[in-house]
């Protein structure tokens, strides 16, 4: 059976996210869970994209830094360490370094920055 139309339909407003009709029956701000969750998503990526330190335009290359305790290897943005097939665990925020490559800690820039 085809879905009757709102009668309000001049004054129901559309869906936010798709701009698709309400359903009928009772009031809700969103057409489908697919709209509710991007709605969702949308609002909380704005919090922690207010959150980030530097310039809005700058890339987000800092991620988390992770070492092996099993042979010592820092890895970038990976839990599992490649060689030894083993979890590693967090050591802090950083990223890769522009001129080597090797994953470097916020902390030791800062810590190199404050001896000069």
């Amino acid at each position: 059976m085809p879905e009757a139309p709102s009668r309000d339909a001049s004054v129901t407003p559309g869906c936010p996210i798709c701009g698709g009709p309400l359903p009928a029956g009772r009031t809700r701000n969103w057409c489908s869970h697919r709209c509710r969750q991007r709605a969702y998503r949308l609002r909380h990526q704005a919090a922690a994209d207010r959150a980030t330190v530097g310039p809005p335009d700058a890339p987000r290359s800092i991620t988390n830094v992770y070492e092996c305790d099993g042979c010592g290897s820092r890895l970038v943005g990976e839990q599992r360490c490649a060689d030894c097939n083993t979890w590693a665990r967090r050591v802090g925020t950083g990223g890769p370094c522009p001129s080597c490559g090797d994953a470097v800690l916020v902390e030791e820039l800062l810590e190199g920055a404050n001896e000069r």
